[in-house]
Parts: C-alpha cells; structure tokens; sequence
C-alpha cells in the first residue's frame, strides 16, 4: 500500500512539473489522496496553492473548519512533494531557478531602470517612500501599464492590482500611458483590477479575494498599495496605539510578501514620510523619515528614497537592497508617465 501511495506521488509530482503554472496548484493534492471537500475547505480558508500551505502557520490552517490538525500535517507533508524550493538545495540551483523565475518589469526612464537593475523584480515587495508631488503615484502608475508588455520589451507580460488609499488612482493617465507604449487603452484598463480602500482592515480584507483571483487566473505580475501607511496613521491616532498599529501593519506586509512569491509578483508599496527633529539637529541634508519605523525596514526587500530635484527633475536613491548599490538617477514626471529626465 505504502509503495502504490509513494508512485502515485510521483507520478503526481511529475504531472504538475509538466503543467507548468498548475505545478502549485492545491488542486493537485487531490490526486494524492486528499479528498476534494478538503481541499474546498482549505480555499475557503484563502489557501490555493500548495505553496500556502507552507507559508501559513499549522496552527492557523487547523483553525479552518473542517480540517483536523492530521489532516493539516497531511496536507503540508503532499505540498512539501510539490514545491521544489521548500526543502534544502544549493546555491547554484537555487541562483538557476531565480534566473528562470524573476521577471524584472521596466519603469519607463532609461536612468531608473539602469539603477534597478533592469527594472522592478517579481517575488520582491518594493517601497517608495518620499513627501507629496515626488513621483510615487506617477510610477505606481506607469508600471500598471509596462508590466502588461511582453517580457522581450521590459514587461512582465501579466495583469496589475491596484489597492487604492488616498483616492489617486486615474483611469485616464493610465490610458495616455499605455498610448505611449503602443498598447490598446481599453484593453490595458482591463487588464488592471482596482479597489478602493478607506482603512486599514479593508487593505487586509481585500486581500483575501485578490488571492482567489491570482490563483484563478495565474498571469498577475504586479501588486500596487498606493500608499501603505495612510490608513494607519488615520486608524490608529491614540498615545498607547503604537504598539497595536506596528504590529496589524507587521502582519499585512507579511502577508502580501507572501503573495509576491506564491504567485511570483512584484509588490510595490508607496509610503509617506514625516519630519525628523533628529536629523535636522545632525545636520541631516534631507530631514525626513519613512513611517513605519523598523517593521517597514525590515520587511521591505528594496526601498528607494524618491525627492524632487530642480524643476520638473525627480531623483531616485537605492535605500536598502540586497543585490544593488547605494546609487542615484534621474527622472521626470509627465502626462505619458515616467520619462527620461530633460536637462
């Protein structure tokens, strides 16, 4: 018995290697034994991958109605068989498999993407953290509209989400975006899901069909929070509400970290910044600081500092990164997104 489960696992396995984008579908649990009422009980928990299944704690899945603590340990046993990267591996395969995984999404300005790298990655969470009229949006939106064109061109060939905060997202600049680049307008617009959210619990909630549609469809590449920390600092105003802000914000970028390499996305967050009395007494060129503190810092992979510069002239600085230098560029804002800067 033991032996017949073990070549159905296999065989399984295999099949799934072969599928390509269903390799990490929970779907395929069911042809190794787990029954199909699970595997609808575990999605109605926002697990839909077997990928999931292992970046959610076990005490968290048994909390799912319907799904026994055996049955959980199961579970994530089969889903263990079905994600190559869930085990140990060396450094050369795992750098092979992050060349065949990441996508690198262009930004519109010749200088940005130069700094980057090539461009924006997938499976990396992204801030943009600067004062108003810097740029954030404006990039926010000119990536909804290049992450929609074929990989050869700089794009990421997918569809982009859109969490809305602060009420800036423009239909129409993303159309005289997508003119620039050659793309039908209306069929950009539709390839963009846009919600609309007024607190920081409808971020989170939001989150949960996001997921389903991302695991339905399978061809997202970018995820946009425009901007992270608004809601925050409206919801939680009180003296001894710190504490509880830093760590629901903690939790919600956990989690949308998570998505970005479940379903290999780009996350890209705005975040505000606020005055620093500090640094102004330490003779600090640029007195302001993110908010978000540590919690932030520490869950961001990239964080890039944007400013205004002379005129119509935006800079760009690498903040943190694990792969790119402290270095700087220039761009431009414009009805057509963002540009190469015009001295």
């Amino acid at each position: 018995m033991a032996a017949a489960e073990a070549a159905l696992e296999a065989h399984v396995v295999e099949e799934a290697e072969e599928a390509g984008d269903d390799f990490e579908s929970i779907d395929n649990l069911q042809k190794m034994g787990i029954s199909a009422a699970d595997i609808k009980k575990a999605k109605e928990g926002g697990v839909y991958t077997a990928q999931a299944l292992l970046m959610v704690p076990k005490r968290h899945l048994a909390e799912i109605k319907g799904l026994s603590e055996a049955k959980v340990d199961k579970m994530v046993e089969l889903a263990r068989k079905l994600v190559p990267s869930a085990g140990w591996r060396t450094a050369g395969e795992a750098a092979q498999a992050r060349a065949k995984e990441i996508i690198k999404i262009k930004t519109g300005a010749t200088a940005v993407d130069e700094l980057l790298g090539g461009g924006f990655e997938t499976k990396s969470l992204t801030e943009l953290h600067g004062e108003w009229r810097c740029g954030k949006t404006v990039m926010a939106h000119t990536l909804c509209v290049t992450t929609q064109l074929p990989q050869e061109e700089g794009g990421g060939a997918g569809k982009a989400a859109f969490i809305d905060t602060e009420g800036t997202f423009r239909p129409e600049v993303v159309k005289q975006i997508a003119e620039r680049f050659g793309l039908d307008p209306e069929a950009v617009l539709g390839n963009i899901v846009v919600a609309r959210a007024h607190t920081s619990d409808a971020i989170a909630d939001l989150l949960i069909p996001l997921t389903a549609l991302m695991a339905e469809e399978a061809c997202f590449r970018l995820l946009v929070v425009d901007s992270l920390t608004s809601t925050f600092r409206t919801d939680y105003t009180g003296r001894g509400e710190l504490a509880e802000r830093q760590q629901k914000l903690n939790n919600l970028l956990a989690r949308i970290k998570k998505m970005s390499e479940e379903f290999n996305v780009a996350v890209v967050v705005t975040n505000q910044v606020v005055s620093d009395p500090g640094g102004g007494a330490m003779f600090v060129s640029d007195p302001k600081k993110p908010v978000g503190g540590h919690v932030v810092a520490h869950a961001c992979t990239t964080r890039l500092s944007l400013r205004k510069g002379k005129g119509e002239q935006r800079l760009i600085k690498v903040v943190a990164s694990p792969c790119l230098a402290e270095a700087e560029a220039s761009f431009q804002c414009s009805g057509q997104g963002v540009v190469d800067h015009k001295d």
